[in-house]
């Protein structure tokens, strides 16, 4: 184990703990110079250039290192620095073994990517922004000036962490950490609570946020009931799960969700002028 203090914990690692920053920092640029061609690609390699610079001496091996670097990629950004990390393992081994694949550096990449996306986007995307969305929305509409705040907060505290120690275990311990994760079926399992977790919370959101009750009654005088209590006798949150379903089903169809936003609004205004709701 080497004892430079500048360098990462890895045994004759050439990688220096500068260089690990360096990646951390420009990973947060992954979706900076997103292209439809190759997506991630090129702040990809803005990444890698650090350990690329720091591993390989001639112009050529740079120039060849970067070119592997700017094939297609797409991956969860907050956990990205996974992926980075194993990069920079197999690059540091590709300088030191000449019989080394080179070739495979791209070839894990590219079988990881998915999983590590599918795992990612379920989390970060389907689950905690969901999270964090609801409980600012709830602080806001009660006139808590923190409610922004705490969204950032939910999402960035866990992303900053993560960040992190994906990109220390990725160096640390390579491919080996990813391979053993994957076969043994922990990657379905996450995929599928998180799946669920965000499907919940998607449920609650639109029952609690989604509001349309019928001001019609039924009956007249003081025994008039309103139309509204007798549909929640059915089923609670009925017109809210409506409304949803027309929604997601027309984002299927490819409407727009300007188009979405403008209808909705256009339709809440023509109901409340006929006194429906």
């Amino acid at each position: 184990m080497t004892t430079n203090s500048k360098e990462i914990t890895l045994p004759n690692s050439k990688i220096t703990r500068k260089d690990f920053w360096s990646v951390f920092f420009r990973s947060l640029t992954l979706d900076v110079s997103w292209n439809y061609e190759r997506m991630q690609n090129l702040a990809y390699a803005y990444a890698m250039a650090p350990i690329i610079r720091r591993l390989y001496n001639t112009p050529e091996e740079r120039k060849m290192a970067l070119e592997r670097h700017l094939e297609f990629m797409s991956v969860t950004p907050h956990i990205s620095t996974l992926l980075l990390g194993i990069s920079g393992a197999m690059e540091e081994e590709n300088s030191k073994n000449d019989d080394f694949n080179s070739a495979s550096i791209n070839a894990v990449k590219s079988s990881l990517m998915g999983p590590m996306a599918g795992i990612g986007d379920s989390f970060f995307w389907g689950t905690l922004k969901i999270i964090a969305t609801r409980v600012a929305i709830s602080l806001s509409k009660q006139g808590n000036y923190f409610g922004p705040l705490v969204f950032l907060l939910i999402i960035n505290v866990p992303h900053f962490i993560l960040r992190y120690i994906c990109l220390d275990k990725g160096f640390k311990i390579g491919t080996k950490f990813f391979n053993d994760v994957e076969n043994s079926g922990v990657i379905e399992k996450v995929t599928e609570l998180a799946s669920i977790l965000g499907l919940m919370v998607i449920g609650g959101m639109t029952a609690s946020n989604v509001v349309f009750e019928l001001t019609m009654k039924v009956g007249g005088g003081k025994i008039a009931t309103p139309l509204q209590d007798y549909v929640n006798e059915i089923m609670l949150g009925f017109f809210p799960a409506c409304f949803f379903l027309i929604c997601y089903w027309l984002l299927g169809k490819k409407v727009k969700t300007t188009t979405l936003l403008i209808g909705v609004i256009v339709f809440s205004i023509l109901i409340s002028l006929v006194g429906l709701a």
